[in-house]
């Protein structure tokens, strides 16, 4: 879609803007400090935590009850995280796990599979990791003065974001459906 011309000028180059890890525990309390712990362990930053938006009786949580924390990673360390995330996955993602803007996340079932040390006292969590991709120039929509936004054509796009994860990390991407 892009001429070669364009393609190798060094503003249209794709970066990792951040790494979100989340662990939802679904309740507050001594699992969601643990969780809290294995997140600032893995990250060495203090994790936030999130709020249930509305009561579930089924699941017992309340109306703005704690029952997850995240972690926003960025820079280097972010992309250690992901080769660490992605080495677990074996590298292989779906289609689905791409979204329009070009953003992608996938999620594995235990934390120890990245290197932690398992420990009994604090159990096994499983955690999603979200990266959000884009392009030199991105300030501009975030900035406080002159905002301004990002053009079509500078916008990163489904196809690009796939196309960067199979040259970065000669990652596959599968084009089958989910069964859960």
């Amino acid at each position: 879609m892009v001429n070669e011309e364009k393609a190798n000028n060094p503003m249209r180059e794709i970066r990792v803007s951040k790494l979100v890890l989340n662990i939802c525990v679904g309740e507050s309390g001594d699992r969601l400090q643990k969780a809290a712990k294995v997140l600032e362990q893995l990250t060495g930053q203090v994790p936030v935590f999130g709020k249930a938006r509305f009561t579930v009786r089924s699941f017992s949580i309340r109306r703005n009850e704690k029952i997850s924390c995240s972690v926003t990673v960025r820079g280097e360390k972010a992309m250690q995280l992901l080769e660490a995330g992605l080495k677990v996955k074996e590298y292989e993602l779906i289609r689905k796990n791409f979204s329009e803007t070009g953003n992608f996340g996938f999620g594995i079932a235990e934390h120890i599979d990245l290197g932690i040390k398992y420990d009994p006292s604090t159990g096994i969590y499983g955690m999603d990791f979200y990266v959000v991709l884009e392009r030199p120039g991105y300030r501009v929509a975030r900035r406080r003065s002159q905002k301004a936004r990002v053009g079509v054509q500078h916008k990163v796009t489904r196809e690009d974001s796939i196309k960067w994860f199979q040259t970065k990390f000669e990652g596959v991407v599968l084009n089958k459906q989910v069964s859960y």
